[in-house]
């Protein structure tokens, strides 16, 4: 480990942390294109692909998906309520909640976007071995559970 007091990381850990920075940014780049062909952002992308499953959800729950602390998701949020993307409701059961559902422009959105999308994910597995992309997915997903 780096020096006591230091914010040094050690070699491998920076080079790790470069890399997986590098690699999400040029796979959003590449995804951030199609998305702004429907005026459309990575942020509220992750958003309406959460919404999809026609549920409300809670805003506390789009924290993680939108990656966004929760005064920024609140604008976000706003926003897109604007747009006629999503709505709000209050949670029949506890008043205080805000419930987020996906409104029909949303859906429409939607359904376009995974079609532009699916397109450039076929371009980009046809530049990832899949073997590599199912091995780095399972070690992604334990270095997230061992963080938390």
């Amino acid at each position: 480990m780096g020096r006591p007091g230091s914010l040094a990381l050690e070699p491998l850990w920076s080079e790790a942390a470069l890399a997986l920075g590098q690699a999400e940014r040029r796979v959003t780049a590449r995804l951030a294109r199609v998305l702004s062909e429907e005026d459309c952002n990575v942020v509220r992308w992750r958003t309406i692909v959460f919404l999809a499953d026609g549920a409300r959800h809670p805003m506390s729950a789009l924290i993680d998906v939108a990656l966004l602390p929760s005064p920024r998701l609140t604008r976000l949020v706003d926003d897109m309520v604007a747009d006629n993307l999503v709505y709000r409701t209050a949670d029949p059961r506890d008043r205080r909640r805000v419930l987020v559902g996906l409104t029909s422009r949303g859906r429409s959105l939607h359904r376009r976007l995974v079609a532009r999308l699916e397109v450039e994910q076929e371009a980009i597995e046809a530049e990832i071995d899949a073997d590599d992309l199912v091995q780095l997915t399972g070690i992604l997903g334990d270095v997230i559970a061992r963080l938390r």
